[in-house]
Parts: C-alpha cells; sequence; structure tokens
C-alpha cells in the first residue's frame, strides 16, 4: 500500500482522504488509503487553519459542525480534503499518535486510543475547498462492508461503524467513505437511573446522547476570553467535563438534550454560572456564557454587644455574603474557638443559663471555598443577679460657669454636675431569643436635682445628675456630610453621583457638598464618587461615622483624570507612572498588540484614548486623595493593612464611539529601585479595589526580571499581569505587620480639661516612609489611616519598629466640621506637660509641630517618630504608642496617661445650658422640660443677628427662659455669650450673630413654649432700632414682650423660621453641630440661603445698638477665663489669633485686650501657610 508521501508527483499536489484506524510495526498506525486519487490545479484552495478545541476532556475534536458554529463563512459545504497538524506545525502523520479524519465530518483524536499515560496533542485544522461553485462529477462508491462490533459496555450506547471505498480514480466521490450507527451495550445489573433522552453510561450516573454535542464560548468578567474554564455536569459529585481552550472554546459530545442536565462552568475568580440544557430534537446546542467576578465573603452585619443577668439566654448573630454563601461557621469567645458540638452554632449562637464567666467579646468566623472573614468582636456583660444593671453613682463632669460665677470652693469657674457614661444594659426585656433586641437600654440619668449657683448678684440654676440607671437607648441617626473637591485646585465636583452598594444614593450640588443618613445596621460606610463630566476618577471611598449618631463631617479630594494619549490597538504600547517632576518613574504599564476588546468582547481594532492617572505616594499631598482605606482581608478572615507603592486608574476608550474598553493580559512593571526596604521586594503584589467593600483584592504576584532603561543603564524591575475589566482601579501594595495605636485626644479650648473633649473629631495619620538612616526616601508616604474621637479620644493605627526609634514616623492631623484643630506647640519650647507625654520619652518620638521650623507653616499638625514601646522601659509602658495587641488598653486609657493633643480655636463664645447636654454625643441627651434641644433627633438652631456700633467690640449675651409653657414659665434655659467681629472695612462697626432658643414643642410634644429671649450688650450700649419686618411679626402675634429697657431687647421668641429679612436666622438639622454651622454661615453673610465666614455687619440685621467709647472696666467671660491660673482647673491662657467664624485662615483686624491690664492692647496677625 503507498504512503502518503509518495502521492505527490511534480508539478501538481495530490492528496488521499485517510482514515487511520489500525496500528504498524514502524510507527504506530497504518493508513487505509482511498485509492482515488484527485489532483489539485487551479480549481481548489486550502482555507484558514482552525482551532476549536483542545485535548482537555475526551480528546481533540475539530470537527466541521463545530468549526462551522464560529466560522461558517470560512468553510464550504463539501470539502475535497482535509490537513491536521499540532500547533508546533507537526503534521500529524508524524505524531505517533492514532487520528480520525474525514473531509465529510473533520479531524478528532481521542485521548483514550492513545498509550497509557498519554493524550492527544492540540491539533489545528484546514479544508480543501473548490474555487468555483460547479464541482465536476462525483465518483462512484463501491460496496458498504459489514458493520463492525458494537463496543459499547452495559448501559451505554456507542457507534458501531462501516466503510466503502471509492471506486473512480479520476473523481473524489462525494460523502464519508465511513458511517455509523448506535448501538446499546448490555444492561447493567442494578441500575435503577431512568433516561427519557439517551442511554445510561458505565458508571449509572448520568445519561448520555452520542449524536448530541454541546458548542460554546465562555467570557469573564469585562468580556475577555475565559480559557481554562471548567465546564461541569451538575450532579451528587459533579464530574469535570473539558476545559476550555485559549479563546474560551468548548466542545462537549455525549450531553442529552433532555431539558434537566445541568452543566456547571467555574473559571477561578470568578462566580460559577449554571446552564441548563434546553429539550431539543438538534444534534447541536450552543451556549455562550459570560461570567462575572467572584464576591468574596464580606460581613454585611456583625454581632450586637449585649447585657444580660446571671441565668437568662443571648443569642449573637452574624450575616455574611458572597458569591457562594458560607459552608461553614466558627464562633470565638475572647479568642478562643467554642466547640460546635456542645452549642449547636451556625451564623447565630445562643448562651442559655448564663454565667459571669461567660462574659467578655464574640465573634464569628465564616468560611467557603474563597476565603474567610471575620466580624468585629461584640461585648457580653454578665450582670449578677442582685447587683445594679449600671453603677449608680455619676461620674464627675465639669461644667464652665459664666464669667460672674467665680466658685471660691474649688477656687475655678468649673462645678460638676455629674454624668452617667453610656453603655449596654439589660433593662426590662422579653424572653425572646432575637438577634437584635426589640428594646435597646443603656446606661444613663434617672435622677437629677436642680441646684442654685451663687453668682454675683444673682442665682443661676442647674440640673446635677445624683443617680444613674437603666433606661431606654435615645434614639439617634448618623449623618456623614461634607465636599468633594479636587485635590489640585479645590475645584468642586459639581452634580457628581454618590454610589452605595451599586446603587445611586445621592448627588453632590453645585459646590461640591452632600450629606447622606448612614442606614440603620451599616457597619462599613463605602461611598463612591463618580464625575459625569469625566474631569476626575471615580473615587471610592470608606468614611467614618458616629455609631452614637450626629454628623461627621468629610472632605473628599479627587484626583483629576490624566489628559488621555492615541494609541494604535495594533501596537505595543507602554506608558508611564511617576507624577514627580525630575524623578524616575515609579512604574510602567506595558499593553501587547490586539489586547483590547469591547464590551460584548469582540476584539478591538483601531485607536485607543489612553488615561492613566497616578497616585504617586512619593508627594506626600496626594496622601488625601487616595482610595478607600488600604485594608485586606487574609486567608485567614483578619482585616489587615497593606503600604502602599502607587496606585493608578485606567481609562481606555474608543477613539471615535467613546465606548469604553477592557484589555487583556497588560503587563506592569515596578521600578526595584523605588521600593526602599529590601524586604518588600519578595511580598509585593497587584491589588484591585472592590468598590462595593471598599476592601483590596489581589489581582496578581511580581517575579524580578532585568531589563534596559534607555541605551545602557539596566534595571530590574518587578513584573506583573492583569486584566483590565470591570475594575479600574489597581493598586501596588505589600502586607505590613509591624503595627502600633497612637493615643490622641481633641479639647475645647488649650486648658485642655477632660470634660471639655470633643467627640465626633476626624483624626488622620498619614504614614511615613523609613528615615534616610533605614535605608529609604523620607518624603514619601506608605499608608494614612482615621479614627473619629469618642469620650476618651481615639487610638490611631501606624506602623511602627521596635529596633529603631525613628524608623517609621507619622504625620497627624484633626478635622471637626472642616474646621481644622491645632496641635501643641513644639516651639520655641518644648512642654512636655502641655503636649501631654513627658520626658525622656518624648524626645525618643521626637515631637514637631508643623510650624517648628518655619512660623509661617500652619498649625494644625505634629510629626512624630512612632517608636514601639519598650517592655522593659516603664516610662514607655502607658502611651502614647501601644503595640498592636493593646487596643483595648489605649482605648481605656486614663485620662492621666500619656498622650497627645489637639485643641479648638473657638472664638469668644460662651454656652451655658441648664440642663447639662453634650452637642458631640447625641446619647447624653436627658428627657427634662428645661433641655435647650427638646427632641434628639430633631435639633432647630436659632440665632439673632445684632449690629453694634462702636469702636470695640462688645460681648452680647442671650438670656433665654421659659415664656408661655406652664412647667417652664420664667425659669432659665441657657445663656449664650457672644463677641462682636470687627467690619473688615468700617473700623466703627462690628455684629454678632447670637445664639437663642427656639421656640416649639418641649420633649413630650404636648404644647408650645414661645421662648423668652433677653439680648443683653455688656457695657454702656443703647437700643438704637429694631427690624421692622420682626418688630411687625412680633405684634401681630401675641403676647408681645415687655421693652422698657433701651439697654436690651426683649422678645417672645417667633415660632416660624423667619429669614434674613427679618434678621432671624434658623435651621433645623439631625446633628446640633450642622444646624448651628449652617444657622451661622447664613447669619454672616445675612441671607436665607447663603453662607459666608466674614462677617457682613450691614446684611440681614435684627438689632441695632450703639455702645459708648469707654470699655467696660469689669472683665468679660473671656477675660476672666484667662486671668489668673489660680482660677483655671488646668492649662495656659491661649493666645492665639481672634478668626472670623470656623476659618483657621482668617484674618481679624481687630485688637484683642490682655488678659492681665483691660487697658492695655496688643495687635495681633493671622497665621498663613506656606504653600
Amino acid at each position: 500500500m503507498p504512503r502518503l508521501e509518495n502521492i505527490l508527483k511534480t508539478g501538481h499536489l495530490k492528496r488521499i482522504p485517510f482514515l487511520i484506524e489500525s496500528q504498524s510495526a514502524d510507527s504506530g498506525s497504518s493508513v487505509r488509503h482511498n485509492p482515488a486519487v484527485f489532483h489539485i490545479e487551479d480549481k481548489y484552495e486550502w482555507s484558514t487553519w482552525f482551532n476549536v478545541d483542545h485535548p482537555g476532556g475526551k480528546g481533540d475534536y475539530e470537527q466541521l459542525d463545530a468549526i462551522r458554529v464560529y466560522y461558517r463563512a470560512r468553510v464550504c459545504d463539501s470539502p475535497w480534503d482535509v490537513e491536521a497538524r499540532t500547533t508546533d506545525w507537526i503534521p500529524a502523520r508524524n505524531t505517533k499518535e492514532r487520528v480520525h479524519v474525514d473531509p465529510a465530518v473533520g479531524f478528532w483524536c481521542v485521548n483514550a486510543e492513545q498509550p497509557a499515560g498519554k493524550n492527544c496533542s492540540n491539533y489545528v485544522v484546514r479544508f480543501l475547498c473548490p474555487v468555483d461553485k460547479q464541482p465536476e462529477s462525483p465518483g462512484v462508491w463501491g460496496p458498504w462492508s459489514a458493520w463492525g462490533l458494537c463496543p459499547a459496555q452495559c448501559g451505554q450506547v456507542a457507534d458501531q461503524v462501516r466503510s466503502r471505498t471509492c471506486k473512480t480514480q479520476s473523481r473524489w466521490c462525494i460523502g464519508s467513505s465511513v458511517e455509523g450507527r448506535q448501538c446499546k451495550g448490555p444492561t447493567c445489573p442494578d441500575c435503577n437511573l431512568q433516561c427519557v433522552v439517551g442511554m445510561v453510561n458505565a458508571e449509572c450516573t448520568a445519561c448520555t446522547c452520542q449524536d448530541h454535542t454541546v458548542l460554546g464560548s465562555v467570557r469573564s468578567a469585562g468580556g475577555l476570553p475565559g480559557p481554562g474554564a471548567a465546564i461541569m455536569v451538575s450532579s451528587s459529585t459533579p464530574r469535570l467535563l473539558t476545559l476550555t481552550d485559549h479563546n474560551g472554546h468548548f466542545r462537549v459530545p455525549g450531553i442529552c438534550p433532555d431539558g434537566n442536565t445541568t452543566l456547571i462552568v467555574r473559571l477561578q475568580n470568578h462566580a460559577p454560572q449554571s446552564v441548563t440544557m434546553p429539550l431539543s430534537a438538534e444534534h447541536t446546542t450552543v451556549f455562550h456564557v459570560k461570567l462575572e467576578r467572584a464576591k468574596k465573603l464580606y460581613v454585611q452585619k456583625n454581632p450586637e454587644s449585649k447585657a444580660r443577668r446571671e441565668g437568662q439566654t443571648v443569642a449573637f448573630c452574624c450575616k455574611v455574603a458572597g458569591t457562594s454563601e458560607p459552608d461553614h461557621y466558627q464562633w470565638f469567645h475572647n479568642g478562643s474557638l467554642l466547640e460546635k458540638s456542645r452549642y449547636h452554632y451556625d451564623n447565630t449562637l445562643v448562651l442559655r443559663n448564663l454565667q459571669l464567666n461567660q462574659a467578655g467579646e464574640y465573634y464569628c468566623r465564616a468560611t467557603n471555598e474563597n476565603g474567610a472573614i471575620k466580624s468585629k468582636p461584640a461585648m457580653l456583660t454578665v450582670i449578677g443577679q442582685n447587683e445594679p444593671s449600671c453603677n449608680p453613682k455619676p461620674e464627675s463632669h465639669l461644667i464652665r460657669l459664666p464669667r460672674d460665677c467665680y466658685q471660691n470652693q474649688t477656687n475655678s469657674f468649673y462645678y460638676d454636675v455629674g454624668r452617667c457614661p453610656v453603655g449596654t444594659c439589660t433593662g426590662q426585656l422579653d424572653k425572646g431569643i432575637r438577634c437584635k433586641d426589640s428594646i435597646s437600654f443603656c446606661c444613663g440619668v434617672s435622677k437629677m436635682e436642680k441646684r442654685q449657683i451663687t453668682c454675683q448678684g444673682y442665682q443661676l440654676p442647674t440640673m446635677v445628675a445624683t443617680q444613674c440607671g437603666c433606661k431606654k437607648c435615645v434614639e439617634t441617626k448618623a449623618i456623614v456630610y461634607g465636599r468633594a473637591i479636587a485635590a489640585d485646585t479645590g475645584e468642586p465636583l459639581r452634580f457628581g453621583h454618590i454610589y452605595m452598594d451599586g446603587l445611586r444614593v445621592s448627588r453632590t450640588g453645585y459646590k461640591g457638598t452632600f450629606s447622606i443618613h448612614v442606614p440603620p445596621d451599616t457597619q462599613r460606610l463605602v461611598l463612591t464618587f463618580v464625575d459625569n463630566m469625566q474631569k476626575f476618577v471615580n473615587t471610592t471611598k470608606v468614611l467614618l461615622f458616629s455609631t452614637k449618631g450626629g454628623a461627621v463631617y468629610h472632605e473628599i479630594k479627587l484626583l483629576r483624570k490624566k489628559p488621555p494619549v492615541t494609541i494604535r490597538s495594533t501596537d505595543t504600547n507602554k506608558l508611564e507612572l511617576g507624577e514627580v517632576e525630575g524623578e524616575e518613574p515609579m512604574a510602567e504599564i506595558e499593553i501587547p498588540p490586539n489586547a483590547f476588546y469591547k464590551q460584548n468582547g469582540e476584539v478591538f481594532v483601531g485607536n485607543v484614548q489612553a488615561s492613566i492617572t497616578f497616585l504617586d505616594p512619593r508627594d506626600v499631598s496626594t496622601a488625601a486623595a487616595a482610595q478607600s482605606d488600604l485594608n485586606f482581608v487574609d486567608t485567614e478572615g483578619d482585616t489587615l493593612p497593606l503600604r502602599t507603592y502607587g496606585m493608578f486608574s485606567v481609562d481606555f476608550r474608543d477613539e471615535e464611539g467613546g465606548e469604553s474598553l477592557n484589555a487583556g493580559e497588560v503587563k506592569v512593571g515596578l521600578d526595584a529601585a523605588q521600593v526602599k526596604m529590601p524586604e518588600h521586594l519578595k511580598t509585593m503584589k497587584l491589588w484591585s479595589l472592590n468598590p462595593e467593600t471598599g476592601l483590596w483584592e489581589e489581582e496578581g504576584q511580581f517575579h524580578a526580571e532585568k531589563k534596559r532603561r534607555g541605551k545602557r543603564e539596566e534595571r530590574t524591575f518587578l513584573i506583573g499581569n492583569m486584566e483590565i475589566r470591570e475594575r479600574r482601579l489597581f493598586n501596588l501594595d505589600v502586607p505590613e505587620n509591624r503595627r502600633c495605636y497612637v493615643k490622641v485626644r481633641a479639647f475645647r479650648s488649650e486648658r485642655f480639661v477632660r470634660s471639655e473633649q470633643v467627640e465626633g473629631v476626624v483624626m488622620t495619620l498619614i504614614n511615613m516612609e523609613p528615615t534616610p538612616g533605614y535605608s529609604s526616601n523620607p518624603r514619601a508616604w506608605g499608608r494614612f489611616d482615621s479614627v473619629i474621637t469618642g469620650p476618651d479620644g481615639a487610638c490611631l493605627p501606624a506602623f511602627c519598629d521596635d529596633q529603631k526609634a525613628d524608623a517609621y514616623s507619622a504625620y497627624v492631623m484633626a478635622n471637626l466640621g472642616g474646621e481644622e484643630l491645632e496641635a501643641v506647640a513644639s516651639a520655641p519650647k518644648l512642654n512636655p506637660n502641655t503636649i501631654g507625654v513627658l520626658q525622656p520619652y518624648l524626645s525618643k518620638l521626637n515631637y514637631r509641630r508643623t510650624d517648628h521650623d518655619d512660623p509661617r507653616m500652619k498649625k494644625t499638625a505634629f510629626s512624630i517618630n512612632v517608636a514601639k514601646p519598650s517592655p522593659n522601659t516603664a516610662e514607655e509602658a502607658n502611651g502614647p504608642i501601644y503595640p498592636f495587641e493593646k487596643l483595648k488598653e489605649c482605648e481605656e486609657a486614663l485620662f492621666s496617661a500619656p498622650h497627645f493633643r489637639f485643641s479648638r480655636v473657638e472664638g469668644d463664645r460662651y454656652d451655658y445650658n441648664t440642663v447639662p447636654f453634650n452637642e458631640d454625643d447625641p446619647m447624653s441627651w436627658t428627657e427634662d422640660y428645661l433641655s435647650w434641644w427638646p427632641k434628639p433627633m430633631e435639633y432647630r438652631a436659632c440665632y439673632i443677628k445684632v449690629k453694634i456700633n462702636s469702636p470695640h467690640e462688645i460681648n452680647v449675651r442671650s438670656r433665654n427662659m421659659g415664656g408661655t409653657h406652664p412647667r417652664t414659665v420664667g425659669q432659665l434655659y441657657g445663656l449664650r455669650d457672644t463677641r462682636s467681629i470687627r467690619d473688615m472695612d468700617q473700623s466703627m462697626v462690628s455684629a454678632v450673630c447670637l445664639e437663642f432658643k427656639c421656640s416649639g414643642m418641649l420633649y413630650d410634644q404636648d404644647r408650645v413654649d414661645r421662648s423668652l429671649v433677653k439680648v443683653i450688650p455688656q457695657g454702656s450700649c443703647k437700643r438704637d432700632g429694631v427690624n421692622s419686618m420682626l418688630q411687625e411679626y412680633l405684634v401681630n402675634h401675641l403676647p408681645l414682650a415687655v421693652n422698657n429697657d433701651t439697654n436690651e431687647f426683649t422678645m417672645l421668641a417667633p415660632l416660624d423660621p423667619l429669614g434674613h429679612n427679618y434678621g432671624i436666622y434658623t435651621v433645623t438639622d439631625q446633628d446640633p453641630r450642622t444646624a448651628k454651622e449652617i444657622a451661622l454661615g447664613r447669619c454672616f453673610d445675612g441671607t436665607s440661603d447663603g453662607t459666608s465666614r466674614v462677617m457682613k455687619t450691614s446684611e440681614g440685621v435684627a438689632l441695632t445698638f450703639t455702645c459708648g467709647d469707654k470699655e467696660v472696666t469689669r472683665q468679660s467671660v473671656f477675660q476672666q477665663l484667662q486671668s489668673s491660673p489660680g482660677r483655671t482647673t488646668a492649662g495656659r491662657p491661649r493666645r492665639g489669633n481672634r478668626r472670623q467664624r470656623g476659618d483657621p485662615a482668617a484674618l481679624r483686624n481687630s485688637q484683642r485686650r490682655s488678659t492681665r491690664n483691660p487697658n492695655k492692647r496688643s495687635q495681633t496677625t493671622g497665621l498663613s501657610s506656606k504653600q
């Protein structure tokens, strides 16, 4: 029998269709040839090469029916010949593999037919087709041979075959030389599986249909091809059928189209997807599957802290979600695993008959095939049967008194009114077992008594807490508000969209402002700011909020998008990443040819507008614009920090249509010379941001590779590969485990009194790279963290080192409602008592305020060395730096323990409430008719604008009493003292925005009280005029207050929110500080909808007074509070500069009286910042 290579003759190529079906002694295969030979002249041509399958699963099937699904126009209806080779260009006849070839069917190679331990190669095929559409007369077939034996095993269906030969040598015979028919194997014993369609397989696990083939394609997230995806059949034990090829295509024969069989498609880092075979009589079924990125486990609801009495029952619940539900839960008590066999828990842990030793922390850990996650711990308080639920004795709480209420007993202007710390207590609970208690109970004031404080010439009433008890918690709402602005110029993000959990929840205003109510039970507030004008990079932030309620201000800094560059999709393109002028780029991105894809998965060819915005950590000013909070979840479920070497956002678009494009295998190279800490080279990874959880997820590893930059210079790069799909923000990070906590507190003034601590301040710490002595660049930042202050300050996480004190350094700053708080000075003399940290530890930490070397710099931050405390050094044991495992000790540290300090520059104002209330903590509100704020979830702030004609700034007081309510008439709500602010252009004019008690319902919501308000300028003043519209309103809304004294003004406060035309400014909000801030802004501006930080003395005025030239000899409240050290409880007198409302950079052209000599004046200057 002639061999194939002997059929080639000079001048004409002649091929024979063949079937390899038996083995020979030399090559392991022999060919039974059709004697028909045909000549290729100009009537025939070869098609392109095709590869629609790979040898995974049962083998490699390059058959016509599958090829025509993807490339119908490229193959003729009746090919005359077929040629096969491997992807390594080895002809099929030279592979020594058993293969099958038929022009009418195609090519196939079965793994089971190969020698043991060997699978088929990956083959490509092409077909010989006639050029013209008029084929010559076909040849004549000989008779069919007898049917061969049926190879089917029991319960199987197989094909038995027969063959025939072409009798005409000059013409090719149309049709197949081989045909088959189904045959059934013998019945398998003990198999009860019944098949509606097809036959039971040999294992009796599924039905098979040998005449049916499933073809399909798999696309990954973003529409890119999904090579290597596993195609499995669903059953009690899913069975692998095949893997997709490099194009994401697959072919599975034998699956029955019975409307019941389900295929499962799995691809790494993607959510599995199931497809059910439709009921069909066709021989081929085609599927196109697009997968979504797998969502890693994340905690939707953490267990809640609870209090129970001994013998009661408690339930803790955690809710965890992900692409696949958690398959295993574990619960831990004080870090120890609880036995599941004993407690029988899943995502709910129930503890019955509680004992005192079961108090402590509880958290859950959930796992599935994609990883693990841990919840935040919940605290269980177990109280003895006869013990009080709350400590009945109030804590000491000092309030500041007015200027003329100096207390001889304490030698101060302070009075102890007591307070009850808010905490969870038992209360009257029902016996139901719930994840969340139906009613929340908190420790609070249960008894108060009214006391009279002796002042100069009058008695000042105050309510003093005398007993604490368990009561229903005050209902509050949490709010985040602020501005979204450009990081470079401060340009506002106008009308940008704000997304949470993939849904749009709000939008920014014209000035970039936003306000969002935090949904109940929110554990982690993740917001994404999107600019529809495409000026700024989409920015995802994890915003802190107060779980006690109230508003927290955030300033969102957005990076401006880099202008796009035009690149060709068919070229290799390199884009450098680096924004520091004069420095080498940090990294580069290399995009291979034909790597861009449209959203539907098609390869894009054309010009691409490429914009890559890089956040360069070598520029410290970029830290505020960094995305998210640089955390990830490890395989054990712990949330851990990352240290960044740069973030980049990518945007690829079709130059013509503007369609967003994805990119396949993109290479990222990080210059190893930019990694100053050698240990980081081995742990560097590429991360992408999950915009829903705000967590970073690993995209790939790096490996070292030497490359040339320029003609001669050779450098080492860390190379990683990534796909740019639906996520567009990436990070070059390393995990870091050298961590500590830094204790910081915020105060209302430089007196640094415990009772004047401010809650709700956003403390931010920026970790800097190590100093030059630690082989690094000190200008680059590596991480930032923010924490909100509570009643005992804040503990800020930071990188630290126990070997070198100056290995890590950090900047710390504080912000309250957009106002930057001031750090304690470090020059010209370092005062350890004022800073809050004693020597020699303070010198080791190298405390420096930002203006230490340059007085022109702002005073709103300080830097320290984050030196991990030595366990063998006593003065380092109690702060302000704590080891990472001692977070609880840091949070519960005594006020006397070392800590760093910030203080507000509040200006000249004083507030006194008869019923004490901390505006930073809405839960401190107390039910009382004399409460300044009658409702804890709705705060109404009222201001009246008073103009003063005087060469001096005058202190003005509002005295607020009950006016028309029988329970409060004639009783004091509170006092407000505010000093007027001089007009910037008129030296003889000043004005003041003075808060007064709004009229309205009291806490019982039974009847209205119109507050009786007296406006009293301090000194020799005379009322010149009253706003005519305000006077008309008061006359028309009786009763009318008596106004016989021209030195003051008295009114029954209006019930209506009048507005600037009346000189009255009213704002209602769910946060008292926000309500007052907005109302003050309008009052300063003299409008009902504007805002200003500069006092406009002639706009929107209600009252006008003229005060004499002679200054008042009696000291004002502000002078007395800053007089002799013996009359204050702590601190030193403030000699800072007076400013316009809340603006740390505003200048005052006024003179300030000396606290030592009221008749001596000193000129002050404003602050300036070095840009």
